[in-house]
């Protein structure tokens, strides 16, 4: 599950609701059976936040193994070791890890529990192409051994890829709850793209067209059978240019509904 929203929106502030760091105010959240913070709930999650206090002259092996003992049933140190790919960085001190290396190790830190729900906030923030593709491979792997994840990101790209559903938030309110594929038909199946001396009114009625936008110099139809699209198109410019057919993306979707809400 992953929380979307604009700066402000309130993520941050659910996400420390739910893990205890702030009290509730009014209403009920309960996190696995147990209120948020509590000794119970606490022991069956981990939590990997942006900000950490992490000592730098303790050695990657030496952290991990201080976590572990914070728990009654940790995992085991190799599973740790292997889930978050820290093979061979075991002896490096914090200090002299890089910046993926240290996010590395502080997915292995909330793995030292072993929990059953795993909140992580903006996991790949400021890391390299190769080494965030890494760590989504490993968030895959420990969801599949029947684990909850939390998401809390601004990258819609990781948000796609990791979560079966997608929580997206607007000035503290809920404006959608569904899995990716259900948000991005909110805005059609499939974007066709083209520059066309058709208007923006006239394109509007053609079928199966949900919404339109300009962008880069040409007209963006978002439709849900763009095949039906494309064909009455082209019998009212046979001359359009620069067709472009692919599917509708979550970021279509979220500037939408982010807008359509602001507006």
């Amino acid at each position: 599950m992953a929380f979307l929203g604009p700066n402000g929106a309130g993520k941050s502030t659910l996400l420390n609701l739910i893990m205890g760091s702030a009290k509730l105010t009014q209403g009920r959240i309960s996190v696995l059976g147990h209120d948020p913070g509590s000794t119970a709930a606490k022991l069956r999650t981990g939590v990997m936040l942006q900000v950490t206090g992490v000592p730098e002259t303790l050695s990657v092996s030496e952290h991990i193994q201080l976590f572990r003992t914070y728990y009654v049933n940790s995992m085991q140190f190799e599973k740790i070791i292997d889930i978050a790919n820290l093979q061979g960085l075991e002896k490096r001190r914090y200090g002299s890890l890089s910046g993926g290396e240290r996010q590395k190790l502080h997915f292995a830190l909330a793995l030292a529990g072993d929990p059953d729900l795993l909140y992580l906030d903006e996991p790949t923030s400021n890391m390299d192409v190769e080494t965030r593709m890494s760590l989504w491979a490993q968030i895959q792997l420990f969801r599949k051994q029947n684990r909850t994840v939390v998401l809390n990101t601004h990258n819609l790209e990781e948000a796609e890829l990791l979560a079966d559903r997608i929580i997206l938030i607007d000035h503290g309110k809920i404006i959608a709850d569904a899995p990716p594929p259900s948000i991005r038909s909110l805005v059609g199946t499939t974007m066709v793209a083209a520059t066309t001396s058709l208007s923006e009114e006239e394109l509007s009625q053609l079928p199966g067209v949900l919404r339109t936008e300009f962008a880069d110099r040409q007209i963006r139809l978002f439709a849900n059978s763009p095949e039906e699209t494309v064909r009455a198109w082209l019998d009212l410019d046979p001359h359009l240019k620069n067709l472009e057919v692919k599917p509708a993306q979550l970021q279509d979707a979220y500037l939408h509904l982010v807008k359509g809400k602001s507006a």
